[in-house]
């Protein structure tokens, strides 16, 4: 029976045997291939051998993963982000003094043997046999670079980890195998460079690259000898070596690379020992992973690119092939970003509303005719802080986002845009009472129709009870009145608006489809920012409605090779006729010069647009464009909870938010900073026929809830809400058979809709 040490633990002869165990059969190995066998060594060997000649002629070498750059439309970075931190750099870019370090403490004859050493496995069998100890190691450095080449191709998969790493004689011999072909086919320069590339230095730097940029803020064809010296050093051990965190130890690892570099004949004692005598020399520079780091407040915009990365078949047909090119990394992503607008969108959010504030605001720019995505931003920033959040207002569930939130009157230009293509003509007069019920019966799609409940009909109202008609189309929509609007989708229908909205890119932020219920008209429906602004880019490039875009161009780096990888393209199409779009911005022209956005206004810019408040005044908006440029703003409370009522925002007070009176501000400033010095471009003029309807003010009221939203009665009570359908927009259940008080229970949904109830018969 094998004799144990006082104390407990192997004896030196027990250690050695276990060294032997994996150290020789590497020997063995070899010299079944090589050499002959040899008495009870090569009978031991045997059953290895044949392991050895069953596995794979080639191994498999994933492309490095690297981190991944984006960058702004003018090529500068907004953020990098990464899986592992790595930069991969030619041999001919690592100084030379980090090449001799590497080679002397890790594989002093790397340059004199083949893939494995055997005068080196018997100095370590010597050595260890001395020390009682597992204290040096005989893999060589290809064997150790075959061993980081299977860490890499198990990614993050902490079990694919564990069996890259075990120590077992199956992973020896698969080791040496690969070594053996790595050594025939790429040659010690080669090798070296790739070793150099792939091993991890600690502070999550995976290269040589990396870590020089992390310990010293250099790149790695500057290192000094005594900063080469302590990288090389790390890397038998990264936590143990961590200069960052134990500088003593660390000092004392670089010291022994150095005594080692001179034994070796690399550099004299001379220079040995003066480095010894040097300071770490640290400067360290914080590992910069991820969108949080983004800059000019683009954190969300960094995050909308890796989601449609992530979900765009044009980068993989499955979501696993996508994942694996993001996390490989290695990219270059030019983005639609344009700088000056972002800067100018994130300008005015921080002049108008605090992070900290009770409420939140989000902001998107679209270039009409494109789809690019100029800017997108918001108050509460990118990050897991108190105030702030990862997720992104301004876009859609299915990329990041929120449920979305209505869009109150912003969306009556479209229903206006389906009435003129269907033939009405602009100067349309309806008579627009104050108060009214819903008109019924209403034509839907595939032949159906919306029949308001005769018992307890969904009624609404406009914002004052000034507002009283006959009004043509623009004069109710510069004052964004809501019975003309709904007498206006009683005439053509609801499918025509329906069909216009999916023209124009419009639809629910929660993937859901949009109701068959009037009320669609006033904005009932949750649209995220982004819709918003690109559909209003349909208006301002006549009539052309452009996918939205967020990516330029991507290059991806493999080795020294970089590849083109295709991007999406944003798809055009006529939603509406040059004549329709024209007249919608003559329309919404009135809006900002005498109607409810007159503090969007962009003075001598020629602009349009249209304010939008919702029910309850959860949610405020201002959307706009010019000829060159979109965007739409939104204000309220993302849970919404918070009526924005008696509240402050950005340091001032307000009795009522509405559309015209905090979102247009925000967008005026944004607009104006983003279009600085770009040319002033004027809409297609069209002759609006005027229908001289009576004189009635400016309709601005008190500035309260402009457009009155969905109606703040929302009667119609249970029908209208509960029952009613979709987030208070109606539906087609049945009516029931008794009655409820008007106004009892308003029509809430999820966003406080008017509750337009009824039926489809």
């Amino acid at each position: 029976m094998p004799k144990k040490r006082s104390g407990g633990g192997l004896s030196p002869t027990q250690q050695a045997a276990k060294f032997l165990g994996v150290s020789v059969l590497a020997g063995a190995v070899l010299a079944g291939i090589a050499l002959p066998a040899v008495g009870a060594l090569g009978l031991a060997a045997k059953g290895s051998v044949e392991s050895f000649d069953e596995l794979p002629a080639n191994m498999k070498t994933p492309p490095l993963s690297q981190r991944t750059t984006i960058l702004d439309a003018d090529g500068g970075q907004i953020a990098t982000v990464y899986s592992r931190d790595r930069t991969v750099v030619p041999l001919k870019d690592i100084s030379p003094y980090m090449q001799k370090a590497i080679v002397a403490i890790e594989d002093s004859r790397f340059y004199q043997h083949g893939a494995v050493d055997l005068k080196g496995v018997l100095r370590a069998l010597n050595k260890n046999a001395q020390t009682g100890g597992v204290s040096e190691g005989a893999s060589t450095l290809t064997q150790q670079y075959v061993k980081n080449v299977f860490v890499e191709e198990a990614g993050n998969d902490p079990t694919k980890v564990a069996q890259a790493t075990q120590q077992t004689i199956g992973r020896k011999i698969r080791e040496l195998k690969y070594a053996i072909q790595v050594e025939e086919e790429l040659g010690k320069k080669k090798i070296l460079e790739n070793y150099l590339n792939i091993t991890f230095f600690g502070q999550q730097a995976y290269g040589v690259e990396a870590a020089a940029q992390r310990y010293f803020s250099e790149s790695a064809e500057d290192l000094s000898l005594e900063q080469a010296a302590l990288l090389a050093g790390i890397v038998q051990s990264p936590s143990r070596y961590d200069p960052v965190n134990d500088e003593a130890e660390a000092t004392k690892r670089r010291n022994t690379v150095l005594q080692r570099m001179a034994a070796t004949g690399d550099i004299s004692r001379a220079q040995a020992a003066d480095a010894m005598k040097a300071p770490l020399g640290l400067k360290v520079s914080k590992p910069k992973n991820g969108c949080i780091t983004a800059v000019k407040g683009a954190g969300f915009f960094c995050d909308f690119v890796r989601e449609v990365f992530l979900t765009d078949p044009v980068f993989g047909k499955t979501k696993e092939q996508r994942a694996k090119i993001w996390n490989q990394g290695g990219l270059t992503i030019r983005t639609t970003m344009d700088p000056q607008s972002q800067n100018a969108a994130q300008r005015s959010i921080k002049d108008h509303v605090y992070k900290s504030d009770e409420v939140a605001t989000a902001a998107s720019i679209v270039q009409p005719g494109t789809g690019k995505i100029l800017a997108m931003g918001q108050s509460r920033p990118y990050g897991f802080k108190k105030n702030e959040t990862q997720i992104n207002l301004s876009v859609d569930q299915s990329m990041g986002g929120g449920m979305g939130y209505q869009p109150g009157s912003t969306f009556k230009p479209i229903v206006a845009a389906a009435a003129l293509e269907d033939g009405m003509p602009a100067n349309k007069v309806y008579p627009s009472p104050y108060r009214m019920a819903y008109p019924s019966p209403v034509s839907a799609c595939d032949g159906k129709r919306w029949v308001n409940d005769p018992n307890s009909p969904a009624k609404l109202q406009n914002e004052n009870s000034s507002e009283v008609g006959p009004y043509d189309m623009r004069e109710a929509t510069a004052k964004s009145v809501n019975t003309y609007y709904v007498q206006m989708i009683s005439d053509i229908g609801i499918c025509p608006v329906t069909t216009m909205a999916k023209k124009m890119g419009v639809v629910r932020a929660d993937g859901d489809k949009m109701p068959q219920v009037p009320s669609i008209a006033l904005g009932t429906q949750e649209m995220s920012p982004l819709t918003m602004a690109n559909a209003y880019a349909t208006f301002a490039s006549r009539g052309m409605y452009c996918t939205p875009i967020a990516i330029e161009s991507v290059n991806r780096r493999i080795g020294d090779k970089t590849t083109s990888l295709e991007v999406p393209k944003s798809t055009c199409s006529r939603a509406m006729s040059e004549n329709t779009a024209d007249t919608i911005n003559a329309l919404l022209k009135g809006v900002v010069e005498d109607g409810t956005g007159k503090k969007a206004g962009l003075g001598s810019r020629p602009s349009a647009g249209k304010t939008g408040t919702t029910d309850e005044r959860y949610a405020a908006w201002f959307v706009g464009y010019t000829p060159n440029m979109a965007g739409a703003v939104w204000v309220g409370d993302p849970a919404h909870k918070r009526k924005m009522v008696g509240i402050t925002i950005g340091g001032r007070p307000y009795g009522k938010v509405f559309g015209g009176e905090v979102p247009g501000p925000i967008w005026g400033d944004m607009m104006s900073g983003a279009l600085e010095g770009k040319p002033v471009e004027n809409f297609n003029s069209v002759h609006i026929p005027d229908s001289k309807p009576r004189d009635r003010g400016d309709g601005d009221g008190d500035g309260g809830r402009d457009d009155g939203g969905n109606g703040d009665d929302g009667d119609g009570g249970f029908i209208g809400g509960l029952v009613g359908g979709n987030n208070g927009g109606g539906g087609d259940e049945p009516t029931p058979s008794f009655s409820i008080p008007e106004g009892f229970i308003r029509g809430q949904g999820n966003g406080g809709g008017n509750g337009n109830g009824g039926r489809f018969g």
